[in-house]
């Protein structure tokens, strides 16, 4: 599988991750770039990086209300919200 890092599933190792490339497009420069993403099948909201966002010089607008980040377990990530 070409966008999936594994471990030897024969031997009942679990997955540990599931990448796909996909293309991002900056609409204000009618731009695209292509970038390999980590699946992630237990979120409940798209989101990205600001590190990435500031490297690939995209334009960023402030939601109107933070988004707080649950873990697993159900409690607050200790990370500072979306916003």
């Amino acid at each position: 599988m070409e966008n999936t890092s594994y471990y030897n599933l024969n031997n009942r190792d679990i997955l540990r991750e599931v990448t796909v490339k996909i293309g991002l497009e900056r609409i204000d420069m009618q731009e695209r770039v292509t970038v390999e993403v980590l699946l992630d099948s237990g979120t409940m909201e798209l989101v990205i990086s600001s590190e990435f966002t500031r490297k690939q010089e995209f334009k960023l607008k402030r939601i109107e209300r933070p988004i707080y980040i649950r873990n697993v377990d159900g409690t607050f990530n200790m990370k500072k919200p979306i916003e």
